[in-house]
């Protein structure tokens, strides 16, 4: 592996917490997918994790919870032909997920009022269009 997988700030992923199982893949590699495991399935369990903040672990619970199988989150990658290169791309993929899901919400919209010249400039282009329109009629609409 290449070092630890920053998840955001100084909290990255710990190496001890993390549960590998490898399986053949149906991926790229032709003959040699069938004789090697180079498909790979991350575990992380998540519910009793002390690396990060409780903060953070009360947003990421909240926001997988569909994903969450008995507070474990789990991160299949099969895309490359070789192990190594797929166990790398499962770590970083987990580390993402969880950056996204213990970032912090967004601060709320303060609603903001339409300014008044908007509205009557909206109205009257409304007015003008409408008495085209109806000047195009052979009618007198008077």
């Amino acid at each position: 592996m290449s070092g630890p997988y920053v998840i955001r700030g100084s909290v990255s992923l710990p190496e001890a917490e993390l549960m590998w199982r490898f399986s053949r893949s149906s991926g790229p590699g032709g003959q040699h997918v069938n004789t090697s495991d180079s498909q790979v399935e991350l575990r992380f369990d998540l519910a009793k994790t002390e690396a990060l903040p409780p903060v953070w672990k009360e947003r990421a619970l909240a926001k997988l919870e569909g994903r969450l199988v008995d507070g474990v989150i789990s991160v299949k990658a099969s895309e490359h032909r070789s192990q190594w290169r797929n166990r790398e791309t499962a770590a970083v993929r987990l580390a993402s997920l969880l950056a996204e899901a213990t970032a912090p919400p967004p601060k709320p919209r303060r609603a903001t009022r339409i300014p008044r010249g908007i509205n009557e400039r909206r109205l009257r282009e409304k007015k003008q269009r409408s008495d085209t329109k109806r000047g195009r009629s052979g009618r007198d609409w008077g």
